[in-house]
């Protein structure tokens, strides 16, 4: 088997072979940086985007540490989405498969919407590795079925969602009741102001590692451009997702309203479509995750709510229905949905002229977008989207410079002001000219 780079971090020898199954061969920025801290027991921050291999940057050094022959509670994880919280479990029993059978890990995971009851039942034995959502991991805690103050390390996934999700409360009475000497790893793609005083209150200089993606967006995409126009909005969402015949393409709405109309569009129309956002319950989400890994949809729409986090694999295409104006950065996290590992992708963005504002933006911040419409199932390329306001504005600064060398006479004659606009115009032509023959 192929050798790996991460065996310099000394990983034991199963640990290894797990991370050569999972095929990692090079670590990711933040994996090179974060995991040597980790495992010296350090409190640590980790700033990078989804996509950066942040979960198995935690996950690695975390089963490096834990030690098989205790079995108490060691490590929590906390994720701010059921789903989220599922494909961290999913990744932790591929490494924990690994172990010796003498050395076997116990790995649980708690997220809303399960049996509550069924698994205080289990509790009889404490697991060594807790995965979940904090509402339901405090649920277990206050029932006194699981036993948290043994626990020397959290974890807190997309902390900044955490916060904007309200769920930071819950975590703040997850982590005060652990060992007081305490290993925090707080891993976020921003950190806010209102983040701070629960860091601080748990990290006592923590490292720092902010890993800087050279481009906002995986390096394989491309960005294409369609302008709505008079267009009917369902209509040409279903042209778009026929002509680009995806593996997987996910197609993002602003609002759950509008995620269940193009669904129930698209649905009409004959095409394998599933849907994901926060108004299904617990059992229709976890379905239609179950469908999305055995590639059972060809198209999901969904709300911001997939676009954080969640590694849905083989995403081929991203179609935003609508921009995200409520925050640009979930841009960003949509159509990191799609060109990963190497693979490469194709994200489709609908416009209105009412989008202009947040397109600069998003160019402003590194997306380089193809201007496009389409025809017969093929891209035309409509130029830059702003040529006309680039055209008027070189006719503007023609027109300036020629009024300034046709100097006014001071002697004012009968069609004076018609044999100036003849000069101003002749000499814009010349200036034209000499642009062309540039």
């Amino acid at each position: 088997m192929k050798t790996t780079q991460f065996e310099r971090f000394s990983f034991k020898p199963f640990i290894i072979d797990a991370i050569k199954e999972l095929g990692f061969y090079q670590p990711t920025d933040i994996q090179e940086r974060i995991i040597p801290s980790i495992i010296n027991g350090e409190s640590a921050v980790g700033q990078a985007q989804t996509g950066t291999g942040k979960t198995h940057a935690y996950l690695l050094p975390i089963f490096e540490k834990v030690n098989p022959s205790i079995q108490e509670v060691q490590t929590i994880i906390t994720a701010p989405t059921r789903e989220l919280a599922t494909q961290i479990f999913h990744e932790a029993r591929k490494i924990a498969a690994h172990f010796p059978e003498e050395e076997q890990v116990s790995v649980r995971c708690y997220v809303g919407g399960t049996d509550k009851n069924k698994a205080i039942d289990k509790l009889s034995k404490q697991p060594q590795i807790v995965i979940g959502t904090p509402g339901r991991i405090n649920d277990l805690v206050r029932e006194q079925a699981l036993l948290v103050h043994t626990a020397t390390m959290i974890v807190v996934d997309e902390a900044d969602m955490m916060l904007d999700m309200g769920f930071i409360h819950d975590v703040d009475e997850i982590a005060s009741r652990l060992a007081d000497k305490l290993q925090m790893l707080v891993f976020s793609a921003t950190v806010p102001e209102k983040l701070k005083p629960f860091m601080k209150k748990y990290m006592s200089n923590p490292r720092f590692f902010q890993v800087e993606a050279d481009q906002p967006t995986p390096k394989k995409i491309t960005h294409y451009l369609v302008p709505l126009r008079h267009r009917n909005e369902l209509e040409t969402i279903h042209e778009l997702a026929v002509m680009s015949n995806p593996y997987l393409m996910i197609i993002f709405a602003n609002t759950k309203k509008k995620a269940d109309e193009i669904a129930d569009y698209l649905l009409g129309e004959g095409l394998n479509v599933g849907r994901l956002h926060g108004d299904l319950n617990p059992r229709e989400r976890k379905n239609v995750m179950k469908k999305i890994r055995n590639a059972q949809y060809q198209y999901v729409v969904a709300t911001d709510l997939a676009a954080r986090g969640i590694d849905i694999q083989g995403v081929s295409h991203v179609l935003n229905a609508n921009i995200p104006h409520h925050d640009l950065s979930f841009y960003i996290h949509r159509v990191g949905r799609s060109a990963r590992a190497e693979f490469s992708g194709e994200a489709i963005t609908l416009y209105e002229a009412r989008d202009e504002d947040a397109l600069n933006k998003l160019e402003k911040m590194g997306v380089s977008f193809k201007h496009v419409d389409f025809r017969n199932q093929e891209w035309i390329d409509l130029g830059p989207r702003n040529k006309r306001k680039k055209r008027e504005r070189g006719e503007d600064e023609i027109e300036k410079t020629a009024q300034k060398i046709v100097a006014k006479s001071k002697k004012v004659k009968p069609g004076y002001k018609k044999k100036r606009k003849r000069q101003v115009d002749q000499m814009k032509r010349k200036m034209k000219r000499n642009q062309r023959n540039k």
